[in-house]
């Protein structure tokens, strides 16, 4: 009888245990090794349950609807390609506008375009830079608005101060070691798994509404990252997946300072074992496994032509 021993806890191992199961059986006793591929759909499959199992949301979420707009609600233009969402005027010329960077403010709406018999409505907005007002038109009637409607390259300052309130000043653990400089907003060499104090969050950019400013404890440098809302659905860059209350270092007592340090520069060396390289690198794209007489040997396969090779669970070789 052949058996295979897996850590559950090891996100890894459970994503390919149920294979590697079937694989060492079919083969104990016949001399024969055999490789197994782990497809990516079933890596990412036990990765999203993990994910959700340990998922909470730590932010109150922000519920707000036209209905409920006032005049005067402020909002961020993040791109100035907006304009080509406006209802284009006679009393002047879009083209000639540069939004991009400005605060615009809601003023009301108006009855649009009718399609079905049913009215639907323009949201105005005032620039009271211009003393001009754009409309957008909808294509929705007032009660067909729920509360997760957005227009494209705005941002709700109200989003904006609602996160800020929960967060701006507090000291968090980053789980992200894509960071970007706070002046340039060019990519930086980052770390995960450091503790960084919250400085400010500000609107952000057309895709992620949120700039979250920090400064890193130990070295106290100065950073950002893009983040969505709790409410979008781009959940691998909202708070919870870019930010944890407590140390992650006090989950992994056994390992040492030292790798410690590697796994938050996303840094490996041979000796390091699945777990050491799983948190410094992610998880694979893919595994191949090959079970022989002699152990198990293990590839894994990450973008651009990475791999690791482990032999009975400890890194052998790798290309980066």
């Amino acid at each position: 009888m052949c058996c295979l021993r897996i850590c559950k806890g090891h996100l890894t191992c459970r994503v390919v245990m149920s294979l590697a199961c079937c694989v060492i059986m079919a083969s104990c006793g016949t001399g024969i090794e055999v490789t197994e591929h782990v497809s990516d759909k079933d890596v990412q499959k036990v990765i999203n349950q993990d994910n959700n199992h340990q998922k909470l949301v730590t932010l109150d979420p922000y519920v707000d609807s036209v209905p409920s707009w006032r005049t005067g609600k402020r909002f961020w233009v993040a791109d100035d390609q907006v304009k080509l969402l406006f209802v284009h005027s006679q009393d002047y010329n879009l083209d000639t506008v540069r939004l991009a960077g400005r605060i615009i403010e809601y003023a009301g709406y108006d009855i649009g375009d009718i399609y079905d018999n049913r009215n639907t409505l323009n949201l105005k907005f005032s620039d009271s830079q211009t003393g001009l007002t754009y409309r957008y038109r909808s294509g929705k009637t007032l009660s067909e608005f729920n509360p997760l409607f957005s227009i494209p390259m705005l941002i709700d300052m109200d989003l904006v101060h609602h996160v800020a309130r929960q967060i701006e000043g507090k000291d968090y653990y980053i789980r992200t070691p894509i960071w970007f400089n706070s002046q340039t907003e060019k990519m930086m060499d980052g770390r995960h798994f450091i503790q960084v104090h919250i400085d400010s969050i500000l609107p952000g950019n057309a895709v992620m509404p949120l700039r979250v400013l920090f400064t890193t404890a130990d070295t106290h440098e100065h950073a950002m990252v893009w983040m969505s809302d709790n409410a979008s659905t781009m959940h691998g860059r909202d708070f919870d997946a870019m930010f944890v209350a407590n140390d992650p270092r006090q989950s992994y007592p056994d390992i040492s300072d030292a790798n410690w340090d590697r796994i938050t520069r996303q840094q490996i060396i041979e000796g390091m074992t699945k777990t050491e390289c799983r948190l410094a690198l992610g998880n694979p794209k893919r595994i191949n496994e090959n079970p022989n007489q002699s152990g198990m040997k293990e590839y894994w396969y990450y973008e651009g032509g990475s791999y690791l090779y482990f032999a009975d669970g400890i890194l052998q070789q790798f290309r980066r």
